[in-house]
């Protein structure tokens, strides 16, 4: 994760004297052959202006940079809609600087994906805010001590615990899990612009910390 292409930038959204720590972990990375993806959460009026130079480091450095879209996740964040740079804004800026051409989103991947025409690597968008993916979302998140959550966005999760009992068979976790998947009906982020549209709509219940059940 970098939010900033300078060590100023990065600092200014709360990410200390990392800019430096980070870079070297992409060297070390690229190194012994692994792939590597940048992420950065985006905030309009926070490090929006960071979008460009973003993308022009991860080219220099020959790493796909993900964009995300500012989201609602927890209950420390303070989200307001309009702190959300939207990834048609984000991508419309980089085209205009370097062209892009679409790549897509594949089924249940949370990123859609641009190439660059002359070469430079790839640029994706998580836009869970203004581009919502429920339909076909595959993620499941088990959290240490055995809670499942089948969304980010979650308030609460089920308990795998006496599933994972190593005195049980491996078919009670499996059936548990199933029944979990199939019943989920889990689609917030499609549901968080009907909230905005109309009054009286129940309240949402407070969502479970991001740092607790994972990204």
């Amino acid at each position: 994760s970098l939010d900033g292409a300078d060590p100023q930038a990065v600092r200014r959204m709360g990410g200390g004297n990392s800019f430096d720590q980070v870079l070297a972990a992409v060297g070390h990375a690229q190194a012994v052959g692994l792939p590597v993806k940048i992420n950065m959460v985006v905030m309009a009026h926070e490090n929006g202006d960071q979008v460009i130079p973003m993308a022009h480091l991860c080219r220099k450095l020959g790493v796909e940079l993900r964009l995300i879209e500012y989201m609602d996740v927890g209950n420390r964040n303070g989200w307001q809609p309009r702190q959300v740079l939207t990834a048609a804004t984000m991508t419309a800026r980089i085209d205009r600087r370097w062209s892009l051409q679409p790549v897509g989103r594949q089924p249940g991947s949370t990123a859609r994906r641009w190439r660059y025409r002359d070469g430079g690597g790839f640029v994706s968008t998580i836009a869970s805010i203004s581009e919502p993916f429920c339909g076909d979302c595959n993620r499941l998140r088990v959290t240490a001590d055995g809670m499942a959550y089948t969304c980010l966005f979650a308030s609460q999760g089920t308990d795998l615990k006496p599933a994972l009992d190593p005195r049980q068979p491996d078919m009670v976790l499996i059936r548990q899990l199933r029944s979990l998947w199939r019943q989920r009906q889990d689609r917030y982020s499609e549901e968080r612009a009907l909230r905005s549209r109309q009054a009286g709509l129940t309240p949402r219940p407070s969502p479970a910390e991001m740092a607790y059940i994972g990204g």
